[in-house]
């Protein structure tokens, strides 16, 4: 994706639902990371490509100083509320992953959470490595629902499909491994990747606005979205009753910013 164009999908289109029914990054992934000495209360994160600020607010929690950088004025909106509503403090800054403006070398800890595919990969490599203090961590994480046949996130995506047939992101595993040789091509030392499963669970009204939120809906015509919702709402009624249990994938990986 060209940093010089729009964003080619606009998450502020369906930013309350997203705030609402996308699940954010469990207690288990801030305590692997902390295994490894991240996010320890002190330390200056910067949250890229923040949404609705999961993890930057999950920083914050822990008594780390976050900086939530987001293109879309709407996301940054859902994530300061959110950041209010826990009680804990958030600067939120409108820009983007490859240029965030922020100061060289102001950073323990640049993260980037369901975002990382969004980016022009090299270019936010390097400014990760710019911002970051010499011997600072850059983590990439992704938490996704996991298709498999016969359950209801293959079904759904199944559905998706039928409603936007040139949607590339359907069967994914939530393992991003390419990922590893962005970090390493900008000079950072890989740490550490993991991944454990866990379950999650969704009403039918969670489950539909999850997928209102999903890059394969949102960016379809209104109409379309609401046949979707409708199709959707029907599919779930007739084959998979409430409460809804979706195993989701938490991936992470860890570099370090090696002087």
């Amino acid at each position: 994706m060209s940093t010089d164009e729009p964003l080619l999908v606009d998450f502020g289109r369906t930013a309350a639902d997203y705030a609402q029914h996308r699940p954010g990054f469990p207690d288990a992934f801030f305590d692997k990371l902390a295994t490894l000495g991240i996010g320890r209360a002190g330390q200056q994160v910067l949250d890229l490509g923040t949404g609705t600020g999961t993890l930057a607010r999950g920083f914050a929690r822990r008594g780390c100083t976050a900086v939530a950088l987001d293109p879309s004025t709407a996301m940054l909106a859902e994530a300061t509320k959110a950041a209010e509503d826990e009680g804990v403090a958030l600067r939120t800054v409108a820009a983007r992953a490859e240029e965030t403006g922020m100061p060289s070398e102001a950073f323990d800890l640049v993260c980037a959470g369901q975002c990382w595919h969004w980016f022009d990969r090299g270019r936010a490599a390097r400014e990760a490595w710019r911002v970051l203090r010499p011997g600072g961590h850059m983590v990439i994480g992704y938490f996704s629902y996991l298709p498999e046949p016969g359950n209801v996130a293959e079904a759904t995506e199944e559905l998706v499909v039928r409603h936007n047939p040139t949607w590339p992101m359907a069967g994914l595993d939530g393992r991003y491994a390419a990922y590893v040789d962005d970090l390493v091509d900008a000079g950072f030392r890989l740490v550490d990747t993991f991944d454990f499963v866990l379950p999650i669970c969704f009403t039918h009204e969670a489950w539909r606005g999850r997928f209102r939120a999903c890059n394969g809906v949102l960016t379809l015509p209104s109409e379309t979205m609401a046949k979707f919702d409708e199709d959707l709402a029907r599919l779930l009624a007739e084959r998979f009753p409430e409460p809804i249990i979706s195993d989701h994938r938490v991936y992470g990986i860890v570099a370090e910013n090696s002087p």
